[in-house]
């Protein structure tokens, strides 16, 4: 898994940290959210529970 795998399509916060990654591969997207020194990633729900994917081109 490269460094290249993953891109970061949003950013909010400066100490307390919440942003949104999509697996280029997949097209799975996932939440990041830190806190000091405390932090978490989870897949990105929808309202069924099921996750969030995007379209994902080049693959």
């Amino acid at each position: 898994m490269g460094k290249d795998r993953f891109e970061k399509v949003y950013s909010q916060g400066t100490l307390n940290i919440t942003e949104i990654w999509v697996d280029k591969k997949t097209g799975v997207n996932y939440v990041f959210h830190c806190s000091g020194y405390a932090g978490g990633m989870t897949p990105l729900l929808d309202r069924d529970g099921k996750p969030v994917i995007s379209t994902v081109t080049g693959r």
